[in-house]
């Protein structure tokens, strides 16, 4: 007769904790249907950890905005490390993710290795909202899972190239490239060059500066040849700031406008007075900005005992890729697969972020969530947006 009981409860324990693995999370009491899982690939350390430890910062406090409350009956979670902007270090931690943590879905950092995991990405149907706004990832037959949750580089420059077009005054305008050599770098330039030569821009010099370059005379003299009215920045804020010091220091009359990952506000304490009349890329709200979308935040953060002002534009860019990625999860049927993800993110039809970034659509053919952006520029040592969201 133990042997019976002894059976039964065995039996009973097993069917329990089949239940537990099955949909996707562990099983819990009544409604609740256990935990789904979103990795996280951080740079914290690595070449763009400027801008990419604020970032990072925002999306974990979106979800740990949200741990009490339950999408469809689940938890949600958010499972991430540091990769030093290194791609291999970037494809470990995706395997980690995937296979150790059993994520359903993917918030991602830097172009070189979302488009380096692309490829698995799909292979393993793991929707991936990244960090990098690279053009390549809008094509949705060789990225069907990854989505773009702001203007693309490309999109960017084109924008303010067509501001410069529309906004310039005397004769036709002259354009300078500034870059770094990596695939965050190189992402909009041909574009750029492109679209350029479409609307009768020169594009008259192009200078490749380093992630963490501390000088950059050299390549600015080269480019003071040409003498260019305008040069475009796709840079973080580390080397932004160094072309904008040296600038000043050659007396360069240059209007320099950064896109998005050159602009915010650390720029400003490395760069100093030399940023004053720097114009920027803006994607997403500066947390100083009176807006709708910014009273989540602020409670947020005042519930930490912390203050909203300490917090800046890239932490609001963070949490807005959670925010996104959460949307896609409520509205899908079955949010513990990816595939099920992928297509609560395709329901995503202008998306109202509050003002902390332009709404969001995503369709079954089109990833790319929008190609709406501001311009802000520094004036007396902060960034003043001075444009609506403007396209090309």
């Amino acid at each position: 007769m133990k042997k019976f009981w002894a059976g039964l409860f065995a039996a009973t324990l097993m069917t329990g904790m089949l239940a537990g693995c099955s949909g996707g999370g562990e099983q819990a009491a009544g409604d609740q249907k256990g935990t789904v899982k979103v990795g996280g690939i951080f740079d914290l350390t690595g070449g763009t950890g400027d801008v990419g430890t604020p970032y990072a910062e925002g999306e974990k406090a979106f979800f740990e905005s949200i741990a009490e409350e339950r999408i469809n009956g689940y938890k949600l979670e958010l499972i991430g490390d540091d990769y030093a902007y290194k791609i291999p270090e970037a494809q470990k931690l995706y395997q980690k993710l995937k296979s150790k943590d059993k994520v359903a879905a993917i918030l991602g950092w830097g172009t070189g290795d979302t488009e380096a995991l692309r490829q698995q990405v799909a292979a393993d149907k793991l929707p991936f909202i990244s960090a990098s706004y690279s053009e390549n990832i809008k094509n949705i037959d060789e990225s069907p899972y990854n989505f773009l949750a702001a203007a693309s580089y490309s999109d960017q420059a084109r924008s303010v190239l067509k501001w410069i077009k529309e906004n310039h005054k005397e004769g036709e305008p002259t354009v300078a490239l500034i870059y770094n050599d990596t695939a965050f770098g190189k992402s909009p330039v041909e574009d750029a060059k492109n679209f350029a030569k479409e609307i009768g821009i020169e594009v008259v010099d192009e200078q490749i500066v380093d992630l963490q370059a501390l000088d950059a005379t050299s390549q600015l003299l080269n480019m003071e040849k040409k003498n260019p009215d305008y040069a475009i920045i796709q840079q973080t804020w580390g080397a932004t700031a160094t072309i904008l010091k040296d600038a000043k220091k050659l007396g360069l009359d240059t209007q320099f406008i950064g896109l998005n990952w050159a602009t915010g506000e650390g720029l400003l304490p490395i760069a100093g007075d030399a940023a004053e009349g720097f114009i920027g890329v803006v994607t997403h709200a500066f947390p100083y900005e009176d807006l709708p979308g910014m009273e989540d935040v602020k409670k947020f953060v005042e519930s930490k005992g912390e203050k909203l002002e300490d917090k800046n534009q890239k932490f609001i860019q963070g949490w807005v890729s959670a925010k996104i990625m959460v949307e896609g999860i409520k509205l899908a049927e079955d949010p513990t697969t990816g595939e099920g993800i992928r297509t609560g993110l395709e329901k995503i039809s202008n998306l109202d972020l509050g003002g902390l970034a332009a709404p969001v659509t995503f369709t079954s053919d089109n990833h790319a969530g929008t190609n709406q952006i501001r311009l802000a520029e520094v004036r007396n040592g902060k960034f003043e947006a001075f444009t609506d969201y403007i396209g090309y």
